[in-house]
């Protein structure tokens, strides 16, 4: 366990509040567009799918946060 804080945590969290909102902008904005018309079942398997996804890459952030490493 680190004694000190790092400039990565704060940066990290930061970066990470941005970057959903950006995500989460641009999937509220051109989705409805391209889905509005299907059934409303196969528009929650994509919002369910599109819900999960930003979760894929945040395993190897949370760990940069913490070690520096993207590994």
């Amino acid at each position: 366990m680190r004694q000190e804080p790092t400039w990565r945590i704060p940066v990290g969290i930061l970066a990470l509040l941005a970057g959903l909102t950006v995500y989460g902008l641009v999937i509220a904005r051109y989705l409805p567009d391209l889905i509005g018309d299907w059934p409303t079942l196969a528009q929650t398997v994509v919002y369910v799918i599109l819900g999960v996804i930003w979760l894929l890459p945040l395993r190897r952030f949370l760990i940069w946060m913490e070690t520096g490493r993207w590994g």
